[in-house]
């Protein structure tokens, strides 16, 4: 079996080398293989230099691209030259522990679904401030509100699933920034698919840390929701 995790980076020299060696680095049970697929959105610091030291290990594909397009474009990118039997996303500022992986994707492995989701409030949530901490609440609210379910953390960005599925996902996402985490969830929740949620530890950055993510894109986020809800697209 074939797991492809799918890396979106943009301007992280101080973490991409730990959380790539990391992940070549999963206690991978028998049978059980990587394929690493970095996708270097345009990074302007040292990201891409860095990067180049890895082109030799056979399980690391790089993409890069001149411009920064967003996470979003990033992500499809990934989900494009995906080959895996599972798909995972994992972000490349170690916000999120690479060893949580192995276990987020046993429930697929055994057949009892084809979506996971690593959530931050089921686990351990350290260092979210409280404007960050309202967002996501509100905008797993009101997903939960629109569609029917009772989600904890539809903004993570532990999200995992079957090569079908993220097949599927390749073929409709159209979103290009940090929303692209909302147009998963309702695309996923629109076709039937509810994820299963298990916990995972999350340490947050700050600002002055490199931490990208703003209001607006929550924002972004609702009106995504609220469109693929109403008008499915």
């Amino acid at each position: 079996m074939l797991l492809s995790i799918i890396v979106p980076v943009f301007n992280e020299e101080t973490s991409v080398v730990e959380v790539v060696e990391r992940l070549l680095a999963l206690p991978l049970p028998e049978g059980l293989t990587t394929e690493i697929i970095v996708v270097d959105d345009g990074s302007t610091d040292g990201t891409t230099r860095i990067l180049e030291g890895f082109v030799s290990n056979p399980a690391l594909k790089i993409h890069y691209s001149v411009l920064n397009f967003g996470k979003g474009v990033a992500v499809r990118v990934g989900l494009r030259y995906a080959k895996g039997d599972i798909v995972a996303i994992q972000d490349a500022d170690l916000e999120y522990d690479p060893n949580h992986l192995l276990e987020l994707i046993k429930p697929i492995c055994e057949g009892r679904t084809d979506v996971v989701y690593g959530s931050r409030y089921l686990g351990i949530n350290q260092g979210m401030v409280v404007l960050q901490n309202l967002g996501n609440r509100i905008l797993t609210g009101f997903c939960n509100l629109l569609f029917g379910t009772r989600l904890t953390d539809t903004y993570t960005c532990y999200k995992i699933m079957t090569r079908e599925l993220a097949g599927e996902m390749s073929r409709v996402l159209t979103a290009r920034g940090f929303e692209l985490e909302a147009e998963i969830t309702a695309r996923l929740l629109l076709m039937g698919k509810t994820p299963v949620e298990l916990p995972i530890r999350y340490l947050a950055r700050t600002r002055s840390q490199g931490k990208k993510i703003r209001a607006r894109d929550g924002f972004k986020g609702l009106w995504w929701t609220l469109r693929i809800k109403i008008f499915g697209s």
